[in-house]
């Protein structure tokens, strides 16, 4: 048997060197894959969308929110992956009754690095997991270089309408918003606050708004409806993949920052 500390601090024990897993986290679930455990992922969740075509051969077990027990059950996993942000704390407690379950906890890039060593070492892929973390921190450190003569701008991140909400501190979002010289406007404690738009003179000072693909699907017509509400700000959509996930997809976040921060040039030089 197994004993590792995830990342709330809970002791996680398996019995198995190679545990079938159930993973309710979509970037991890991608995540197992970049690492070779395809065979191990028995269960995932009806939003684990990559790789293409995994959710014809697995077998969904419910939501991120909200699972199948009994699913879980005849699967029979030797270990469930959560995560604090994206899970329920009740779920997490109703499913550790009955199986192992690790939980991580991202906010920073440290930690997103921390979790990818630590499955590596779960689940016997040290090497797999080290080419990947060598392949984000270079990635990381190009990107540093590129982008450490870009101006700052004052952002807001858009992730949901009906009500308008933001990302706000202490989120892995606002971590990857730093990367690209980023400022969050939002100055309150809310991780993920609403916004009043009828009070948006607390956010005159933004230059930049970016809507997310997710988990609202944010389209055209958004950017126009905010553009009348924010009129001397660029309004650009932007892949919430690339902002929101962490994992393997790390790997490819910070080429697509470099065409952001391109879309964001041309945008200020059509003003």
């Amino acid at each position: 048997m197994k004993t590792f500390v995830d990342q709330i601090g809970r002791e996680v024990s398996i019995k198995s060197e190679t545990p079938t897993i159930v993973s309710l986290v979509p970037s991890q679930t991608e995540l197992l894959i970049d690492l070779g455990l395809e065979d191990q992922l028995e269960g995932v969740t009806k939003f684990c969308v990559h790789p293409e075509g995994l959710k014809q051969e697995k077998e969904i077990v419910g939501g991120t929110k909200k699972v199948h027990f009994d699913k879980i059950r005849a699967l029979n996993p030797g270990i469930i992956l959560c995560n604090k942000e994206e899970n329920t704390k009740i779920m997490v407690e109703a499913l550790e009754k009955e199986y192992p379950v690790h939980v991580s906890d991202i906010t920073t890039l440290a930690s997103a690095l921390a979790l990818i060593k630590q499955y590596g070492a779960i689940f016997q892929k040290e090497k797999e997991a080290l080419v990947i973390i060598n392949k984000i921190v270079q990635e990381q450190t190009d990107f540093k270089a590129f982008v450490q003569h870009v101006p700052y701008k004052n952002v807001l991140y858009f992730i949901w309408k009906n009500p308008w909400m933001i990302a706000g501190p202490s989120t892995f979002i606002t971590t990857l918003l730093e990367e690209n010289n980023f400022k969050n406007c939002y100055n309150g404690t809310e991780r993920y606050p609403v916004v009043d738009l009828a009070t948006s003179n607390n956010y005159q000072n933004v230059d930049l708004i970016l809507l997310s693909s997710e988990p609202f699907p944010f389209n055209d017509a958004h950017k126009e409806e905010l553009q009348q509400i924010f009129p001397t700000a660029t309004i650009l959509l932007v892949d919430g993949e690339y902002f929101s996930w962490y994992g393997s997809r790390l790997q490819y976040a910070f080429n697509y920052f470099r065409f952001l921060q391109e879309s964001i040039k041309q945008s200020l030089k059509q003003l």
